[in-house]
């Protein structure tokens, strides 16, 4: 399912969608809330510069509203249809849930929209 040269790949594991051979953080661990947005300026594999253009990781911000109002309705179902509590709790519920999964909807918004506009380049991988 998951095999280098997919999308998919890219994406979940964060690494260089031209190449896909090195992770685009500094740091792997999204954890670390003072390095979640530290990347490399290139790819030391390939030479991609992540950074497109100036301010290129902005439009993530769109993805990124995707992704939590996603999480907002799976944590709101789960709470109140599923388990049939409050809406309060349910309520709690979704913002505990966007708090917790912050570090990682914020990579993966930014995974998703590099992924947009880079694609993979089996070529480069045979040199």
């Amino acid at each position: 399912m998951l095999k280098k040269g997919s999308k998919l790949y890219s994406i979940l594991t964060g690494s260089c969608p031209k190449c896909q051979n090195e992770s685009m953080y500094l740091d792997k661990n999204p954890l670390h809330i003072d390095k979640v947005l530290k990347m490399h300026e290139n790819c030391s594999h390939c030479g991609l510069k992540y950074q497109i253009e100036p301010s290129f990781f902005y439009g993530a911000m769109y993805v990124s509203y995707g992704l939590n109002v996603g999480v907002g309705i799976a944590a709101f179902i789960i709470a109140f249809v599923i388990f049939g509590s409050s809406l309060k709790v349910a309520f709690i519920a979704i913002i505990a849930s966007l708090i917790l999964l912050f570090p990682f909807i914020l990579r993966l918004s930014r995974n998703i929209y590099i992924n947009m506009f880079v694609s993979y380049d089996p070529k480069i991988n045979l040199k």
